[in-house]
C-alpha cells in the first residue's frame, strides 16, 4: 500500500517543477511581477481560438483589456514556444514586439494615462505542446473516440496558460469577466468556462461563445472538444437554483447520468463547510477529458472511468476513499480553494492543494462521520515524504513539494483538534471564502486570518508544518505515575498543546523544548497518543 501511495501522490505532483533548485532568467520572467507586468491591472479577455484537431493546430486573438495603474509605455504578454505571437495592435496601430523566450515585450505608442482602461488586441497560431501525461506536465491531448471523431483537451496548471494563449501568465492579476469563443469542426462541441451565450455554424464550423462573469485565474481556462452527449439539471443551495451542466462521450452517457449523482452531494457537504459555490452566476460543468481531470473554473475536467477513488484505488487505504468519485470531489473543492481563493504565487499553492485535500476528508466527515474521516485523513500519512517544504520559492515560479495533498490535508486536520470546536471551525473555512472571496491570497493572510479567528498564536506552528519538513516528535517516559515528556524537531518556540488517554482519560499535555513532567494518582498502566495530531512520538528508556 505504501508503494501505491507514493505512486499516487507522484501523480499528483508536476515533479519537473517541484524539483527546481536553481533558477534562471526565464524563471524570474515567468514568475515575478516584472516592471512591465506591475503597472497595468487586467480586467478582461476577448479570447478567440479556431482549434483544428486534424492538425493539432490554433489560431486566434485576444482582446485584453485593461487599466493603467501607474503609465508606463511597454507591456509583457507571455506566450511559450511553439505558438507564435504574430502581431499586437492598439487603437488600430501596429507595435513593435521584442521577444525574450516565452516573454513579449511590447512597446505602446499611445501615452497610457493613470486610470484610463485601453485594449490591446494580440493575434497569435501554431502548434501547441502535446502533454504526454497530462495534467501533470501540461499542454493539449489530442485524442480520438471510438467512432474517429476528434477528443481533445488541454491542461496547464504549474506550466502556464501561456503554454497555448496570449495572455498576463501569473496568478496574482486575474481578469473580472471573460468573453471565450471557441471555433471548432462542425459536429463537435467546443465546451469552455462559464456559460453558453450562443452559437453560430458556417459550412464547416461551429463557434461555442462561452462568458465568465466572475474572475477568474488563466489555468482555469480551459476548451474541451468532443461528440458530447449533453445533460443537465437545477441544484437548489445556499444562494439558490445553480445550474448543473454535463458534457461526455456520447458511448458513456448512462454511466454518466449515474456516476454524476455525486455532484449534488459534493455541492451540498461543501456549502455546508465552506459557504455557497462561489460562482452560481456561471454554474457548474464536468466535462468528460482524455486525461484524468482538472480544476478548470465552472468546467471542472473529468476522465476517472466513471468509478470511485481514484482511478479504483483508495490512496488513504482505509477503505473509506472507495465511497467517492475522487475526480468529482477532489477537482470541485477547488472551487472554493484555487478558483475562488487564489494564490498570489504559486509558491503558495499549499493553499489550493492542502484546503482540497482535506475537503474529501470534510466530505467523508459530512455523509459518513467524524471517526471515518479522522481514518481517511490520517491513512494519507503512508505517503508524506518530507522531502522539501510545502511553501515553493517566490518570484520564480516554483511551487513547494508533492506534500502539500497528504501533509497540507494533516495539518489542517490537527489545528481542528486544537480548535476543539467544530463549528468555529466550520466559521473559519466559511469565513475564509467569504472574507477573500474572488480575491487572490498570500500564505500570509491565510495564516493571520486561522490565527485571528481561533484565538490561538499560530506563528510556531505554521512555522514548523509550512516551512520546514520537521514533524513534532513527542520524547516521553513513564515511571510509575509520572509522565515526562518534550518535544523534539521543533523550531523554536514551538509548544502545540496535544491530547492523550491515560488510563482511560483525556487530558490535555503541553509539550515545549524543556522536559516536562505530570503526575497521576494511579500508576499509568496506559498511555495513548490522540492520533489526530499529526506528530511522532518515542518512549524513551
Amino acid at each position: 500500500m505504501h508503494k501505491l501511495l507514493s505512486l499516487a501522490l507522484g501523480l499528483l505532483t508536476v515533479s519537473a517543477i517541484a524539483q527546481k533548485t536553481t533558477f534562471t532568467h526565464q524563471d524570474t520572467l515567468k514568475g515575478s511581477i516584472t516592471p512591465e507586468r506591475a503597472w497595468w491591472d487586467v480586467s478582461n479577455y476577448d479570447l478567440k481560438v479556431d482549434i483544428d484537431p486534424d492538425k493539432e493546430f490554433i489560431s486566434g486573438t485576444n482582446t485584453i483589456t485593461y487599466k493603467v495603474i501607474n503609465p508606463y509605455q511597454t507591456i509583457q504578454i507571455d506566450l511559450q514556444e511553439p505558438m507564435k505571437l504574430l502581431s499586437a495592435t492598439q487603437d488600430g496601430k501596429k507595435l513593435a514586439i521584442k521577444q525574450d523566450g516565452a516573454a513579449h515585450f511590447i512597446s505602446l505608442k499611445a501615452k497610457q494615462k493613470k486610470n484610463a482602461v485601453n485594449k490591446l488586441e494580440v493575434n497569435f497560431e501554431g502548434k501547441p505542446v502535446v502533454g504526454k501525461r497530462l495534467p501533470w506536465d501540461g499542454g493539449w491531448t489530442w485524442q480520438e473516440d471510438t467512432n474517429g471523431k476528434a477528443f481533445a483537451a488541454n491542461a496547464n496548471q504549474g506550466v502556464g496558460s501561456s503554454i497555448w494563449w496570449p495572455n498576463k501568465d501569473i496568478p496574482y492579476d486575474e481578469i473580472e469577466s471573460l468573453d471565450f469563443y471557441i471555433t471548432v469542426p462542425k459536429g463537435l462541441t467546443g465546451v469552455g468556462n462559464g456559460k453558453l451565450i450562443d452559437s453560430t455554424s458556417t459550412k464547416d464550423k461551429t463557434t461555442f461563445h462561452w462568458a465568465v462573469k466572475n474572475p477568474i485565474n488563466n489555468y482555469g481556462i480551459s476548451a474541451d472538444i468532443a461528440d458530447y452527449a449533453h445533460f443537465s439539471e437545477i441544484y437548489e443551495g445556499e444562494k439558490g437554483s445553480l445550474d448543473l451542466n454535463f458534457y461526455v462521450l456520447k458511448k458513456n452517457l448512462k454511466k454518466a447520468k449515474e456516476q454524476f449523482k455525486q455532484v449534488p452531494k459534493m455541492l451540498e457537504a461543501f456549502e455546508y463547510w465552506f459557504g455557497p459555490y462561489p460562482f452560481y452566476e456561471d454554474g457548474y460543468k464536468l466535462v468528460e477529458v482524455p486525461y484524468l481531470g482538472m480544476e478548470h473554473q465552472s468546467n471542472v475536467t473529468y476522465g476517472n472511468a466513471y468509478g470511485n477513488g481514484y482511478l479504483g484505488r483508495d490512496l488513504s487505504g482505509s477503505g473509506w476513499g472507495l465511497k467517492f468519485d475522487y475526480i468529482i470531489i477532489h477537482e470541485s473543492g477547488h472551487e472554493w480553494f484555487a478558483n475562488n481563493i487564489t494564490n498570489k504565487d504559486v509558491a503558495d499553492m499549499w493553499i489550493h492543494e492542502s484546503f482540497t485535500t482535506y475537503s474529501e476528508n470534510l466530505f467523508v466527515d459530512y455523509f459518513y462521520g467524524k471517526e471515518a474521516s479522522s481514518d481517511y485523513v490520517i491513512g494519507m500519512r503512508n505517503a508524506i515524504r518530507n522531502d522539501r517544504p510545502i511553501i515553493g520559492t517566490y518570484g520564480v515560479d516554483h511551487e513547494g513539494s508533492g506534500d502539500m495533498y497528504f501533509k497540507g490535508a494533516n495539518i489542517l486536520h490537527t489545528l481542528r483538534q486544537l480548535i476543539e470546536d467544530d463549528e468555529k471551525w466550520r466559521e473559519i473555512l466559511r469565513g475564509l471564502n467569504k472574507e477573500f472571496y474572488h480575491q487572490t491570497v498570500t500564505t500570509a493572510q491565510v495564516e493571520n486570518y486561522i490565527s485571528e479567528k481561533s484565538g490561538i498564536d499560530l506563528t510556531e506552528f505554521w512555522n514548523q508544518y509550512l516551512r520546514t519538513t520537521m514533524i513534532p516528535e513527542l520524547e516521553y517516559t513513564i515511571n510509575g505515575n509520572t509522565l515526562k515528556f518534550r518535544y523534539a524537531d521543533i523550531v523554536e518556540g514551538f509548544d502545540m498543546p496535544i491530547q492523550i488517554m491515560v488510563n482511560q482519560e483525556k487530558i490535555w499535555i503541553y509539550p515545549a523544548a524543556n522536559w516536562n513532567t505530570k503526575s497521576f494518582d494511579e500508576p499509568i498502566s496506559e498511555f495513548e497518543i490522540d492520533r489526530n495530531f499529526y506528530i511522532e512520538s518515542e518512549e524513551l528508556d
